[in-house]
């Protein structure tokens, strides 16, 4: 069916609104995107959003207890799945949107969390849509990670079920738990921007939108090491979830930074579904509880955050046909086998590299396999749409590996058009294992190169390889919603990377300051429909012993745990 006039006209604005963004918001060698220029300290962001006046849950600490390896969720083996109850929707939240460790220097103390951030700024948020479970109330739940706590924001009306007196069957409670049909759980992620603006400025919706994937990844991988498929529901429109979770509701953010809708994810069955539309109707009957704390005193405008974020809006759309996978093979064994808990609770993003570690090339072609989307492997499981993304590498130290320049082609179907698009004299020699798409497009030490493409960090040369993550966004002008959507998808690609380079022994940090133009230009791309949209690097760390490491939830914390 043709698109009526005024739909296509208004997606050709916000794809105009995008495609400025993206232009304006560029690393350029000359000038850097619009920044605050300096780190205005007094007004540095609250990093908890909490909801007072909320009732509270108490989560346990009990990952410790998770048997699941990291191996077997590579190669897409899940255990029984556990039950929906109030001790493993604690683990959920631990390995994925938790805190992992304590630091602090010079009298200063800060947290770390699990789900990878830029700059440790965190600005996603999540909530917990859910029936009336064992020891969680039904409603809709924002989980307080300082806390490890779940705030009960959406409750029955006036604090009890309407209906009749037979039982709670016949009200609300029992309405919002059969919207469910025993299908699992929803969670919903959000992102307050003015966390990342605080810092990175223009660029930082950039930011919010990798870290959204970080989070996507982090919570499907802790659902799947609790033996629970994750899918994001890519009908859902952003509207939808920010009616659901409750963002819509601006007497409840008077005075504090607002939140925009990101993804809303089913974690359960797969099979099936829960009834989206008759928990939104819900929403609208629910006693709604608790007022957001404000993050900071005051606050400067990006109105171009506000202008990109309204663009790339996600309108309710037909259900995407699900991606045709390959099934799962057999990947190399990664260097450590370590339970996924372990893996998750001690991933760190690295401040510098040793510059000589080198990691073989068994290791590294292990890594890149598992970015690969197999069918039923997380977190490309959850992901409803055909890879769009690919990495391009610069190899450093690697052993067997000749250094270089490399292309990973996530999606066979996407060979042809990434060699039409860049320089023709690359050589796109296949490389690795045989079910490894790897391509070496020009040997040659590129390590001055990497640290040029990275804003002139360091860190990008001094590693065993780094990488810019192509993104096709020639999708953005038929489609602007998919302009999050790229960003997303790289960033779960950012947290694959993340656990696999721990389990290599090595630790990886994402670089979201690059020059986008000159990364283009290296390849030979021309227009736009191919973009980096973020770069990573992964090598041997230099830990700074000055800092002190604590552990995320101290003793009188872990006495609250209940007992199941």
């Amino acid at each position: 069916m043709a698109q009526e006039p005024a739909a296509a006209s208004r997606e050709g604005g916000q794809a105009a609104a995008v495609q400025a963004y993206h232009e304006h918001s560029k690393h350029r060698p000359e000038r850097y995107a619009p920044g605050p220029g300096r780190l205005d300290w007094e007004n540095q962001p609250d990093p908890w959003r909490s909801w007072e006046g909320a009732a509270r849950t108490i989560l346990p600490l009990a990952a410790d207890g998770l048997a699941t390896r990291h191996a077997a969720l590579r190669r897409g083996e899940l255990p029984p799945p556990a039950p929906f109850d109030r001790e493993h929707l604690g683990i959920l939240f631990e390995l994925s949107l938790a805190l992992s460790a304590w630091k602090s220097f010079g009298g200063s103390r800060w947290a770390l969390r699990c789900n990878p951030s830029s700059g440790n700024l965190h600005p996603t948020e999540g909530y917990l849509i859910a029936p009336a479970l064992p020891g969680i109330p039904a409603g809709v739940h924002h989980y307080l990670s300082r806390d490890h706590v779940l705030e009960q924001r959406a409750a029955p009306p006036d604090g009890r079920n309407e209906g009749s007196e037979a039982g709670w069957e016949e009200g609300w409670e029992g309405d919002w738990t059969r919207a469910f049909g025993g299908q699992g759980v929803l969670v919903a992620l959000s992102s307050i921007h003015w966390r990342e603006a605080w810092k990175y400025g223009m660029r930082a919706w950039r930011y919010c939108q990798h870290d959204c994937g970080h989070a996507v990844a982090a919570v499907t991988l802790a659902a799947a090491a609790l033996g629970w498929r994750a899918r994001v529901l890519d009908r859902a429109g952003d509207e939808d979830i920010a009616r659901l979770a409750g963002l819509d509701r601006a007497a409840d953010f008077d005075g504090a930074e607002r939140e925009a809708p990101d993804v809303l994810l089913q974690l359960g069955a797969t099979e099936g579904g829960i009834d989206v539309d008759a928990l939104l109707a819900l929403a609208g009957r629910a006693g709604w509880h608790g007022h957001a704390n404000r993050l900071s005193s005051a606050h400067v405008d990006w109105p171009e955050i506000a202008v990109v974020d309204a663009a790339a809006r996600k309108p309710r759309t037909a259900a995407a046909p699900a991606p045709s996978l390959p099934a799962p093979a057999p990947p190399a064994p990664a260097a450590l086998d370590l339970p996924f808990a372990t893996l998750a609770l001690q991933r760190r993003s690295a401040v510098a590299f040793d510059g000589v570690t080198t990691m073989a090339a068994e290791t590294f072609f292990a890594v890149l396999d598992a970015l690969l989307p197999r069918a039923g492997v997380p977190p490309w499981s959850a992901w409803a749409w055909p890879p769009q993304v690919h990495p391009a590498l610069f190899v450093h130290r690697v052993d067997g590996l000749e250094p270089g320049l490399y292309v990973l082609v996530r999606d066979p179907a996407a060979l042809a058009e990434l060699r039409g698009a860049m320089r023709e004299d690359w050589l796109w020699h296949r490389t690795g294992p045989a079910p490894l798409p790897l391509y070496l497009l020009i040997p040659y030490d590129l390590r001055a190169t990497a640290q040029l493409v990275s804003c002139h960090q360091e860190i990008a040369a001094d590693s065993c390889f780094a990488l810019g993550m192509l993104a096709r966004t020639g999708l953005v002008a038929r489609e602007p919603w998919r302009y999050a959507q790229l960003f997303r998808e790289c960033g779960l690609l950012g947290q694959a990377l993340y656990l696999e380079a721990e389990a290599a022994g090595l630790r990886g940090t994402g670089i979201g300051c690059f020059f986008d133009d000159t990364m283009h230009e290296l390849l030979g791309l021309a227009g736009g429909e191919w973009q980096s949209l973020y770069h990573f690097t992964v090598g041997g760390p230099v830990e700074d012993v000055r800092l002190s490491s604590l552990p995320p939830y101290g003793a009188a914390r872990r006495a609250q745990t209940p007992k199941t």
